[in-house]
Order: structure tokens, then C-alpha cells, then sequence
């Protein structure tokens, strides 16, 4: 993806690996219309 996501643009498919190692894609795994979702870099 090298364009910012801006209103009325669609979510770019992805599979993210989570903190406990499941596999997470996006947006197909959300369940509803709205969500939030929070990148955070933790620490290093």
C-alpha cells in the first residue's frame, strides 16, 4: 500500500500475526460495519 487511507476508501486486505500468534485478516475477519483497529509498536 503506498497511499494513505483517507474517507470513503476500503480497508486493504492483510493477515496480521497477533501478540499471541493467531492470524488476524483484515478487514475479512471483523464482524461489524465499524472498528477501530490500533497499531502499536510496543516496546523495544
Amino acid at each position: 500500500m503506498t497511499e494513505k487511507l483517507d474517507t470513503g476508501h476500503a480497508f486493504p486486505a492483510m493477515t496480521l500475526t497477533t501478540v499471541t500468534g493467531d492470524a488476524v485478516t483484515l478487514p475479512a475477519d471483523i464482524g461489524t460495519a465499524y472498528q477501530v483497529v490500533l497499531f502499536y509498536r510496543g516496546h523495544w
